[in-house]
Order: C-alpha cells, then structure tokens, then sequence
C-alpha cells in the first residue's frame, strides 16, 4: 500500500504527516510506524502524525514517537500540524483543534510563525536539584551551566530508565541561564530515546520556570541545538501558569509517496 505523506520541522524536531482528513482509516502498525521515523531505512523522523477529523474542530491531531507508540502532547508537532493543515486547505484566523491531552488553540504568523496554546499548568513539583512539571508531556528540568558541555544522551538515559521513572517514561530537559528573559534548552525524548534538536513540550516546561516576572505576564526566548522559540504566559505562582502560548517557526521540508 502506498501512503502520501509530508515532512515538516519545528526548530529541528522533524515529522511525518499523513493526511486523515477524508476519513480514509489509515492505520499503520506500530512496527510500521517504527520504519517510517527511521532515519536508515524508512523516511527518518522525531515522530508521526495524522490529520484526523474531529466533530466540532477544525481538526484532530493523532501523534506517534519514533518508537512507534501513541504518545502524549509534542508541541512542535502540533504547530508543525497547524502549519499542514493550512497548507492543504484549512485557512482560520485561529485554529482549534483536539489532541491527546484536550483542546487547543493556534495561529499562523508571518508564513513561518506558528503560535500554539499549551494546556495550563496548575501543578509542579520542586525538588532540590531539579523539578518536575507536565506541560502536556512530562519533564524534568535541571538547571546547568555550560549546558552545550553535557553528555545529554547518557545523562538523560541514565535520569528516564531511573528507578523513579522507568516505567512511565520522561523527558529530560537541561537549562542555562543566559540572561534575565533567555535561556538555552537541550532536552532528552523518551519515545526517540534520544536527544532531539528541540522539543516544544520541553521548552515550555524549562520557561515556565524561568519567569523573570514574578507573576503575571512573562515572554522567554529559548535557543535550542534545532532553532530558536519564544513562550509567553502569564503566571499565577509558583506552581500555577495560564494563557501559555509556545511560538516558533514551522517549516514544510519535502513530500512523497512511500511504500507500507
């Protein structure tokens, strides 16, 4: 069976994109979905979605890891989604659609910009070292200096396949300080098992806690290996943060037909 398909990137978190929209019951196994997002052997990407139809949005989005299983929120995916959608005919001024973790809303920008409203947060758990916080995925966040230095494929293994996490799985984010509202971002996916060049979910997670308001309105910019983001938000306290809008470039790569 052959599948038409698009790639497209976010600051270099990069997906597979099969368009569901007709309602054509594409199903791909998660062996198959393991080949596609292979980067020797099948189209090579951090993920992959489906463009679904959803009663009363504009549309669904259906993520896949690497790994081949169904996964929680990616925020890069899901402006890389908007971005598709626009481009195969779905024009809003501001786009709803449904994901794993519920509703969400978009805009286009400028061509390249795609702003993406993240779930609220109203719940993050402080330890001494590092914290933990679900923007949508699940992330902990640890602050470093010389950030571009650590080994985060061997670090971040060694934090996801702990005893406290093994199961469930988690994301592993390592921050830098670089100025009062900039910081920069390298971040371990579980379901690449690997480090991506960004991840949208992780970005938030790191700026929610890099406020330089103490409360209220806040914009951090992320660099990341992949590209640079912007997060805006408002935050109610330290463990409370509304209105946040995870905002970067979503970028059409090639397309093609492959073969399942």
């Amino acid at each position: 069976m052959k599948i038409a398909f698009c790639k497209y990137q976010g600051t270099g978190n990069d997906f597979i994109i099969i368009d569901n929209f007709n309602g054509e019951a594409i199903s791909l196994t998660t062996k198959q979905i393991r080949k596609l997002c292979d980067r020797h052997f099948g189209i090579g990407a951090d993920g992959l979605m489906l463009l679904n139809k959803k009663e009363g949005y504009d549309f669904e989005m259906k993520y896949y890891n690497a790994d081949g299983n169904e996964s929680s929120m990616c925020g890069n995916g899901g402006r890389c989604l908007v971005k598709f959608a626009h481009q195969s005919g779905i024009h809003k001024s501001i786009y709803r659609f449904w994901a794993i973790d519920g509703a969400h809303e978009a805009e286009i920008d400028d061509g390249e910009i795609v702003s993406l409203k993240m779930k609220d947060v109203d719940k993050v758990y402080y330890y001494t070292n590092y914290t933990i916080l679900n923007t949508g995925s699940p992330h902990f966040v640890k602050f470093a200096p010389n950030v571009e230095d650590i080994d985060v494929v061997e670090s971040g293994k060694g934090i996801r396949y702990s005893d406290s996490f093994v199961t469930e799985g988690i994301n592993v984010n390592f921050v830098e300080n670089l100025g009062e509202d900039q910081i920069f971002v390298r971040t371990y996916e579980r379901g690449v098992e690997d480090e991506t060049l960004s991840c949208g979910t992780g970005v938030t997670a790191a700026a929610l806690l890099s406020a330089h308001n103490e409360k209220g309105f806040n914009t951090v910019d992320v660099k990341t290996p992949g590209g640079n983001l912007s997060v805006e938000y408002n935050k109610v306290d330290d463990e409370h943060f509304v209105d946040i809008w995870l905002c970067g470039p979503a970028i059409f790569v090639f397309k093609g037909e492959v073969e399942v």
